[in-house]
């Protein structure tokens, strides 16, 4: 496997005219092609990649399968989900396997134009997933960080969020014994890199609360670290995930009040947290580690019979 990123060669590449280097990097992918004479390509987020440099891919080599992953949210009502369709959709004269982290059925709802649509999970990896919590002996008892760009070290001024509202509602019906620890609201900045894991494993529990409404299948890929390090994870009821995870292994919830209630219970009920945190770990580590992630999309890009789960 030969990786190439985008945004290193741009960085390191960039002079004083950035399409001058925008163009560098289609010359370096089209030299690196013939060198290599690959029989698949898989790419995921990126506008720097030409159309144009991908047709030269196929008339190189005839026989070339091109296949994309992007796991951008793209339900309904939510401000980014246009764009994000539009950019998935860009490609679809090019590429011939799309692979995204919601149930297709949604994508389809809004743009029909993809045929080759395949769901995939986010992957868990023992070398980043490291952390086994219900091990541990953490301070705090629930967990969320949320932020306003990826890698964004501050909140935008003046920006509202839905989520916010949501852990308003939560805090008021949280028992006063309940220690939460919640970034990116209030008064408390993102967290990244090691200071998020840090955070992450000093609480027992873990809220996989993703922007936008509750959608099939539909998670940030907050959800590997939470689930990946052995916290006890609530998710909405309403994302469906009860077709991947039992009640063994996850907790569902219906509203916010259902979730504070069950939040209070667990805090209660240590041996039954411990148990479902384990089992969760155990069951995401078995269906979807970077392994079997990996195989899914190279088999389903060559065209071979073979199941997510």
């Amino acid at each position: 496997v030969l990786e190439i990123s985008d945004r290193d060669f741009i960085k390191q590449n960039r002079g004083f005219s950035i399409g001058n280097t925008y163009y560098k990097f289609q010359k370096y992918l089209r030299e690196t092609f013939k060198n290599y004479n690959p029989n698949l390509i898989i790419f995921g987020h990126s506008n720097n990649i030409a159309v144009d440099t991908f047709n030269e891919f196929k008339n190189i080599n005839k026989n070339l399968v091109i296949s994309h992953w992007n796991e951008d949210p793209i339900m309904p009502g939510l401000e980014d989900t246009k764009n994000n369709i539009k950019k998935i959709s860009s490609f679809k004269d090019i590429v011939d396997h799309t692979f995204i982290t919601t149930d297709p059925t949604i994508f389809k709802k809004q743009n029909n134009e993809l045929d080759k649509l395949h769901y995939i999970f986010i992957p868990v990896d023992k070398n980043i997933e490291c952390y086994d919590v219900y091990k541990l002996n953490p301070d705090n008892d629930i967990f969320y960080a949320m932020s306003h760009g990826v890698n964004r070290a501050s909140l935008k001024k003046g920006k509202s969020d839905s989520r916010s509202f949501f852990l308003d509602s939560l805090i008021n019906y949280l028992d006063d014994n309940i220690n939460y620890d919640f970034y990116g609201y209030k008064n408390k900045q993102p967290i990244w890199g090691d200071n998020f894991y840090k955070a992450l494993i000093n609480s027992k529990m873990g809220l996989n609360l993703s922007r936008g409404a509750p959608t099939k299948l539909y998670s940030s890929n907050r959800i590997a670290s939470i689930m990946g390090n052995g916290l006890l994870t609530f998710i909405d009821k309403k994302t469906q995930f009860d077709k991947i995870f039992n009640k063994d292994e996850v907790v569902l919830y219906n509203n916010v009040r259902d979730l504070s209630e069950k939040i209070n219970y667990y805090k209660k009920n240590n041996s039954a947290l411990i148990k479902i945190a384990r089992n969760g770990q155990k069951k995401y580590f078995n269906l979807f580690n970077e392994k079997k992630i990996s195989k899914y999309i190279v088999d389903k890009s060559f065209g071979k019979s073979t199941s997510l789960f």
